[in-house]
């Protein structure tokens, strides 16, 4: 007989708060685990989810259980993904189909296998929770757009390249920060004052204010002895600035944005272009990136979860209180409910 599954669902279209209720126990597919979920952490995509739904995500169906950061134990494993995983495996996971079979915020889940990450065991359920996403944005954006060098453990040495990459801080600026320097870029980098502290953390050479009204000159300058391999543009508020110094630098001149609704403001001979995560999924980069490089670099001390999990509470009740939390927005930390053992 299979498991009791419970989820936190959007019951329609834009309604104000989730429902909580049973869901049908995902089996899983060839390629596929179930993760019996310990921990789901939560994204500004899954607000806006909540407060634009089809407007904005035109393909989503309802009841919908969202949620695409995941961490736990392995409940069952698909006929193809033996190999690479077993029972009782402690795992993150980056569910990224939309779809309630694959919605982070529930008992169970259903991941590919080829974006699940084996845990150490000094990895807290919690910790590995801030990752999936953010991990999969970086890599496609980094690797997938701008052609770096995949990274290693440890990491490459360096090869004389800077990769600008704006919002240091943010979640996915802080996996970005750390991937480009496992690939053996420099890396310079934008935050508040407050925040300058965490992205050296993370190995950026140079941490810009981005509140300073010269910011672009100052870049501009640290550039202009350095080849530019490119850029990632981790926040939208980062876009303009990003262009203009990219535009202005030697080297390569291919911006990733993680938010680039228009190319109205990007300028001739800057190639910027908004990319989706989810592509990374059942990709040959998907097997570098959760196969081979975060395994070992997790395990080595390499690589960290970052930025910092905040628990916001614990049970499927306590995600729409994340939802409001997120919704107003948050800096430097991901917000994480704990959902079941944290063993």
């Amino acid at each position: 007989m299979a498991p009791t599954n419970t989820a936190a669902y959007y019951p329609s279209d834009k309604a104000p708060s989730l429902e909580i209720g049973s869901a049908p126990y995902p089996t899983p597919g060839p390629d596929e685990i179930i993760i019996k979920v310990a921990a789901a952490a939560i994204n500004p995509v899954d607000a806006k989810i909540q407060s634009a739904g089809t407007s904005l995500f035109p393909f989503l169906t309802y009841p919908l259980a969202g949620g695409i950061d995941v961490s736990g134990t392995v409940a069952e494993v698909g006929s193809s993904a033996t190999s690479k995983f077993h029972v009782g495996d402690r795992v993150l996971g980056f569910p990224c189909d939309f779809a309630s079979r694959s919605g982070a915020f529930q008992s169970y889940v259903a991941v590919s296998a080829s974006v699940a990450t084996k845990l150490p065991e000094a990895t807290s359920f919690v910790e590995a929770a801030t990752l999936p996403s953010g991990v999969a944005t970086a890599a496609e954006a980094l690797y997938a757009y701008l052609g770096l060098e995949h990274p290693s453990v440890p990491p490459r040495p360096r090869n004389g390249k800077t990769v600008l990459i704006g919002g240091g801080a943010s979640v996915v600026g802080s996996n970005a920060v750390q991937l480009a320097v496992a690939s053996g870029y420099e890396v310079i980098t934008t935050s508040s004052l407050s925040n300058f502290a965490h992205c050296i953390s993370l190995g950026a050479s140079l941490v810009f204010d981005y509140r300073d009204p010269d910011l672009a000159n100052k870049l501009v300058s640290a550039f202009s002895e350095r080849e530019c391999a490119g850029a990632f543009s981790c926040v939208e508020g980062s876009n303009s600035v990003v262009f203009e110094v990219v535009g202005k630098s030697k080297g390569s001149k291919t911006v990733a944005c993680a938010i680039l609704f228009s190319k109205e403001g990007v300028p001739e001979g800057v190639k910027a272009d908004m990319f989706h995560a989810f592509r990374v999924k059942d990709t040959p980069l998907a097997e570098v990136v959760f196969g081979q490089f975060l395994p070992a670099a997790l395990e080595n001390g390499q690589y960290k979860c970052a930025p910092k999990a905040r628990v916001v509470g614990h049970g499927l009740e306590s995600v729409q209180k994340g939802l409001d939390i997120i919704a107003k927005g948050v800096s430097c930390e991901k917000l994480v409910v704990a959902l079941g053992e944290q063993e």
